[in-house]
């Protein structure tokens, strides 16, 4: 089995090497693709308006001047166009991205490029609790499990253009309560903060804060699962059509 890892986190970062660790319990046939410096919350972004530069770091291994996004198209039509992956891992992502975090997650949006292309695709990552700034985060719990949760869903069934989203909660691994499947939660923030602030020179920028959440999350979903002690595996679809919606909306322009 060939296996392509990308992530968001850039190619020098831990959540990657311990994402290696996982994929070659898996497959000796292992590619790395992955941004050259970290590019979280880039979503499913695209380099248009500077050209992508390549640095190839030893044979299978390389990093791209660009988004997730831009790493897994060039590897799939480029570095890997005659010998395509039969898997794409992306992460581990050094924090959650649950509920929708995926909207915005680079995590996601590699494995989102691999299951526009056809090929089985899992974004990882990896919640941690309180730390500051600059600490080290455990990936001890995505490494004990990774592979674990993996193997099943390389023989399972999955639906076309589709992709599973996999969160290791925080602590031990032996604390691990086991493998959950549920679906994706929401969390409602209310208003969006930003904090004002000058730079030296006196002129305005702004930092994105987020508030606290207005709404508790539903139960038994992936964010309350994780909350919980739980592996949470979740399937996503690429196709955002609202086909409940459909019918009612024909009706409408029918009878306009």
């Amino acid at each position: 089995m060939r296996i392509l890892l990308a992530n968001d986190d850039g190619y020098h970062a831990p959540g990657l090497a311990v994402l290696e660790k996982i994929a070659r319990q898996l497959s000796d046939d292992v590619w790395i693709v992955a941004p050259a410096e970290e590019q979280s919350g880039t979503g499913r972004s695209l380099t248009l308006g500077r050209p992508l530069r390549v640095h190839r770091f030893a044979e299978k291994r390389f990093a791209v001047t660009g988004t997730p996004t831009d790493a897994v198209m060039f590897a799939l039509a480029q570095i890997m166009r005659d010998t395509p992956p039969d898997l794409i891992l992306s992460g581990v992502n050094r924090g959650a991205n649950l509920g929708e975090d995926v909207m915005y997650s680079g995590t996601a949006s590699a494995a989102m490029e691999g299951a526009l292309a056809g090929i089985r695709s899992v974004a990882l990552s990896q919640v941690y609790g309180a730390v500051e700034p600059g600490d080290d985060v455990s990936f001890a719990v995505a490494e004990e499990w990774g592979a674990r949760v993996l193997r099943p869903l390389i023989d399972a069934e999955w639906a076309p253009r589709s992709m599973v989203n996999i969160n290791f909660p925080v602590g031990d691994p032996a604390d691990v309560k086991g493998v959950r499947v549920v679906p994706q939660g929401l969390r409602d923030y209310g208003r969006v903060r930003f904090d004002a602030r000058k730079d030296p020179r006196g002129f305005d920028y702004f930092w994105l804060a987020l508030a606290g959440v207005a709404t508790p999350a539903a139960r038994d979903t992936d964010l309350t699962t994780v909350s919980d002690g739980w592996v949470t595996v979740t399937p996503l679809h690429l196709d955002l059509t609202l086909h409940s919606s459909l019918t009612s909306l024909r009706d409408v322009y029918a009878r306009s």
